[in-house]
């Protein structure tokens, strides 16, 4: 067995085996949805379940109301979009942006897979948006992992694609309906410290989140929020290949934290703005505990909000 497929056997038992323990079984995917075919009945419970959804037969044969639950639809197409440009090759914890893209769009592959969709992603590397098509199965999935480990690191191009592009390209991919993944660190190459400021792939996300499920998994790495206190520093831009020597005085790093905080409150605003789900993966944390943990928020989330409707 290879080195990349021991990773990829490893991150499947961390998904499958990790994220089912924290998660107790309680999920079908990663965002919860209304669904459209027909499950299971259960004991209706008043104040929570809708009354259009009583299942009439399974009532009257047992003299207990019953009601019967909607199941996503079943043979549907999830696609990622990743981010995989020079920035996303950076990191100074114990992982790099990098190795989290991987993760995320193979946690949602795996989650995917067992629910029988068709997986398949775009990827946004160098000066191209390579394709890799949807399918079903585990082969398929380890395949398209496997491109993602050993894709080479991102180098300076004269026109790359942006995120706004890569967007376009994915909501033009497939238009029936389903789940879209964008995993991205969501920095622009001019960015604006305008929090309120539109962000130049936050129309195109709106467009997408319109037809689609959308989440968006923005990856951080803690030195791009703060820098240390180590003196002079020569910074290399990963987009552009340009070096600048700083000297990072306390003036200098609570600007940059200052600016940091900004742009990532632009970026959330912008988020929300679309309408999707918000994911935040950092290099410096456990990324299995956060994932599992947006989940159970998101469906908390959902069923609250199913209660109001039907109070």
């Amino acid at each position: 067995m290879t080195t990349a497929e021991q990773a990829l056997r490893r991150l499947e038992l961390t998904v499958t085996r990790r994220l089912d323990g924290l998660l107790h079984g309680a999920h079908q995917g990663l965002l919860p949805g209304t669904g459209s075919e027909a499950g299971d009945s259960r004991v209706y419970v008043p104040g929570e379940d809708d009354v259009r959804r009583m299942d009439w037969n399974v009532t009257a044969r047992t003299t207990v109301p019953h009601v019967r639950d909607l199941v996503a639809d079943r043979e549907l197409e999830t696609w990622a979009l990743a981010d995989l440009s020079p920035s996303m090759d950076f990191g100074t914890a114990d992982t790099d942006k990098r190795d989290l893209v991987v993760a995320a769009v193979g946690a949602i592959g795996f989650l995917s897979s067992r629910m029988a969709d068709r997986f398949g992603a775009l990827v946004i590397h160098d000066e191209h948006i390579h394709r890799m098509p949807a399918r079903t199965g585990r082969p398929a999935l380890y395949g398209l992992l496997s491109a993602l480990m050993d894709a080479p690191r991102g180098q300076v191009v004269a026109d790359p694609p942006d995120l706004a592009e890569g967007i376009d390209v994915l909501a033009a991919t497939r238009r029936r309906r389903g789940m879209r993944v964008v995993v991205s660190d969501f920095l622009e190459a001019a960015p604006t410290l305008d929090p309120e400021a539109e962000r130049p792939w936050e129309r195109p996300l709106r467009r997408l989140a319109a037809r689609h499920q959308v989440l968006a998994v923005e990856v951080i790495d803690p030195r791009e929020l703060e820098l240390p206190d180590v003196g002079r520093v020569a910074f290399a831009d990963p987009e552009t290949g340009k070096v600048r020597e700083v000297h990072l005085s306390p003036k200098i790093r609570h600007a940059y934290a200052d600016a940091a905080a900004l742009q990532r409150q632009g970026t959330r605003l912008a988020l929300r703005r679309a309408g999707v789900a918000h994911l935040v993966l950092r290099t410096d944390r456990d990324w299995v505990f956060d994932i599992a943990q947006f989940v159970l928020r998101q469906r908390r989330m959902s069923h609250l909000a199913h209660r109001k409707v039907t109070s």
